[in-house]
């Protein structure tokens, strides 16, 4: 079952086009990660779902409702915390939390305790007088004692420092494991992100460049290196899942992106029959490098 489905989803901005034909499925229960780059679609996405904004054309359905028919009762479903998100500043965290305690009839006393504990936030001080990444816990903590079904997280993490990085993904991580709650987070910190999600989508200029989970994207990523006997042959007509190939000498070094041991394997024989071939996993980041490399390549083309 999806929580979120969109179906060419696209949103343009005069003769700008934000998003193009965007069809994506989010698994209910999953951490769903949106990456790409600053301008690729991330933000309008969420704000396409959220009704923040409107479609140019195309749907989306959230919490089974379509996405311009959100209203009270979905609302009280959904959490959201964005980069530039205004909070009263006047309000003390505490009173903050008094006034969006009425709204919500699911409001966990206990779990806002068990957070306010774990965020170390001064209660009685006022947001105004608190740092960014306070703000940003304060943000979150406003948005989980209600046990919202979809909890949607814009670059939570842009200009937190480290700590304060660790403390907010230990909060969503240790949250999201309480019940059937689903996460989308939308990041271009490929790092942070990396210990949060367990599905993966990359935004490119507006479209879709892949959606999978996390687990078989990385599975199917290597970064290969051959090393040839003296006087190895020049590398000739690559299979099409091998990108960024570089022979230097008897070394051959490329990206294998349809990874698999025995296929691969045979694929280097073939080529290289007495050769050393050795597989590395890629991080996260490494990968997107290679896709965001392969989509520059491809509009220069254009």
């Amino acid at each position: 079952m999806n929580i979120i489905e969109t179906q060419d989803l696209t949103r343009r901005f005069g003769k700008t086009e934000a998003l193009h034909g965007l069809t994506l499925a989010v698994p209910t229960g999953s951490v769903f990660a949106l990456l790409g780059p600053n301008g690729a679609g991330k933000t309008t996405t969420l704000k396409l779902l959220m009704n923040l904004l409107s479609p140019t054309a195309g749907s989306a359905t959230v919490l089974g409702v379509d996405s311009r028919r959100l209203g009270e009762r979905e609302f009280a479903q959904i959490g959201y915390v964005s980069e530039g998100q205004q909070l009263p500043q006047w309000m003390t965290v505490r009173q903050l939390l008094d006034y969006c305690r009425p709204f919500y009839p699911t409001w966990d006393r206990g779990l806002e305790a068990t957070l306010l504990q774990q965020f170390q936030l001064p209660e009685s001080r006022k947001l105004s007088e608190l740092s960014r990444g306070m703000l940003m816990k304060a943000a979150l903590l406003s948005s989980l004692p209600y046990r919202p079904k979809l909890l949607v997280l814009d670059e939570p993490f842009s200009g937190l420092d480290p700590l304060v990085r660790d403390e907010f993904i230990r909060g969503v991580l240790e949250v999201s494991a309480l019940g059937e709650w689903t996460v989308v987070v939308s990041s271009h910190d490929i790092e942070e992100v990396e210990r949060l999600a367990d599905h993966i989508a990359m935004l490119e200029d507006g479209r879709l460049a892949l959606s999978e989970r996390t687990e078989a994207l990385q599975a199917r990523f290597r970064r290969i290196e051959v090393t040839q006997d003296e006087g190895g042959a020049v590398l000739a007509n690559v299979p099409p899942a091998w990108r960024e190939v570089e022979q230097a000498g008897r070394l051959v070094r490329f990206v294998d992106t349809a990874y698999e041991a025995a296929a691969t394997e045979r694929l280097c024989r073939e080529r290289f029959p007495s050769a050393a071939v050795v597989a590395q996993p890629m991080s996260l980041r490494e990968i997107f490098i290679v896709l965001a490399r392969q989509a520059r390549a491809k509009r220069a083309a254009a």
